[in-house]
C-alpha cells in the first residue's frame, strides 16, 4: 500500500485514520466480484484456482450470442465453486417466454438466484423489453426464483441518458424491486476518478440508503486496452472530471493495475465514509485469470489470503 498523507492530524489520529483505511481494504474486498472474459474451460479453471470458493462471477451477454450460450460458461462456473451471475440484455430479448425459460434453466439447473439487469446499446428492441425497469416490473425474475437483481450505476453520467432521467430511472428500479421482495443492487461502470465513484455513491445514499453500491474497477490491462474499453463504454468524460478533482489522470488512464483506484475508495471510505459503498466489482479487460491473481494478490496484502 502507496504512503498517505494525512496533513496536519497528530500520531493518534493518523494510527485510527490508518485502521479504519486498513479495515475499509478489508471490507471492500471481502464483498469484490468479478467479470468473465473468457469461454474457456482452462481459464475458469484456473481462475477458480485463484478465487476464493463462492464468489460472484458476472456472465457477460454479448449480442451475437444467445442467452443459451451462457449456460455453458454458468455450469462451469458453477462447476469449479464459483457463483455466476448472468447478464441479462433487455433489448436484446426476442421475448418474455424466451427470458423464462433461459432462468427457469440457469435456478434450476445451476443454482442461479442473482442477475444483472441492463437496458443494452441497441438502438431498437428486439422484443417485449425496452429497459432493464420493464424486464423487473414484468415480474418473471421472482416467478423464475431470482432473489436479487444488479443494475447498472453510471458515476460519469452516460452519453445518451441525461442525468435527471437516470436518477428517475434508478428510483423506479428500486420501486419495482421492493414492491416484488426483490434485494437491488447498482454496479457502477469503471470510471477513471474515484473520488467521482465515492461522489456517486454518497449521493446514492440520499435517494436509496438501503441500496448496496459496488464500484466497478477496470482490473490490470494495458493502457491501449484500457482507453479502448472506455470508449466503447462511454466513460471517457471522467478523465476530465479526475483533471478538475485534482488528480493525477494520465496516471489512472494509464494503469496497469486498479491499485490507485482502489486505494482511493478505500482512503475515502474511511476518512468521510462514502454512501452505500459496499464492495468493488472487476471489469476483467485483461483477462480473467490476470485479474483473478489481482484480487488474490491485495487479499493476501491485507490478510485475508484465499
Amino acid at each position: 500500500m502507496s504512503n498517505i498523507q494525512f496533513g496536519s492530524v497528530s500520531a493518534a489520529d493518523r494510527s485510527e485514520l490508518a485502521d479504519e483505511q486498513a479495515q475499509a481494504i478489508v471490507d471492500l474486498l471481502c464483498n469484490s466480484s468479478i467479470e468473465l472474459s473468457t469461454n474457456g474451460e482452462a481459464a475458469i479453471r484456473e481462475g477458480a484456482a485463484i478465487l476464493p470458493s463462492g464468489m460472484s462471477v458476472y456472465v457477460p451477454k454479448m449480442p451475437r450470442q444467445t442467452l443459451t450460450d451462457k449456460l455453458v460458461q454458468i455450469a462451469l462456473l458453477r462447476q469449479y465453486g464459483l457463483k455466476p451471475i448472468p447478464h441479462v440484455v433487455a433489448r436484446q430479448l426476442t421475448s418474455a417466454q424466451q427470458l423464462r425459460e433461459f432462468l427457469q434453466l440457469a435456478t434450476n439447473s445451476y443454482g442461479v438466484s442473482r442477475v444483472l439487469v441492463i437496458g443494452g446499446d441497441d438502438a431498437a428492441s428486439a422484443g417485449p423489453f425496452a429497459d432493464a425497469a420493464a424486464v423487473i416490473a414484468s415480474g418473471i425474475l421472482v416467478e423464475a426464483g431470482i432473489r436479487e437483481v444488479d443494475v447498472a450505476g453510471y458515476p460519469d453520467g452516460h452519453p445518451q441518458i441525461p442525468s435527471g432521467v437516470l436518477c428517475a430511472d434508478l428510483e423506479a428500479k428500486v420501486s419495482l424491486a421492493a414492491d416484488q421482495g426483490l434485494g437491488l443492487n447498482v454496479v457502477t461502470q469503471f470510471s477513471f476518478s474515484p473520488e467521482r465513484v465515492a461522489e456517486y455513491c454518497r449521493d446514492l445514499a440520499d435517494i436509496a440508503p438501503a441500496v448496496p453500491v459496488f464500484a466497478g474497477l477496470a482490473g490490470p490491462t494495458s493502457p491501449t486496452q484500457l482507453l479502448r474499453f472506455a470508449k466503447i463504454c462511454g466513460v471517457g468524460t471522467s478523465l476530465r472530471a479526475a483533471n478538475k478533482l485534482g488528480l493525477d489522470a494520465l496516471k489512472l488512464a494509464t494503469h496497469s493495475s486498479p491499485d490507485k483506484q482502489f486505494e482511493i475508495l478505500a482512503r475515502r471510505t474511511a476518512a468521510q465514509g462514502s454512501g452505500n459503498l459496499t464492495g468493488v466489482h472487476l471489469f476483467s479487460f485483461g483477462g480473467f485469470v490476470t485479474s483473478a491473481g489481482w484480487l488474490d494478490d491485495k487479499a493476501r496484502r491485507a490478510g485475508l489470503g484465499s
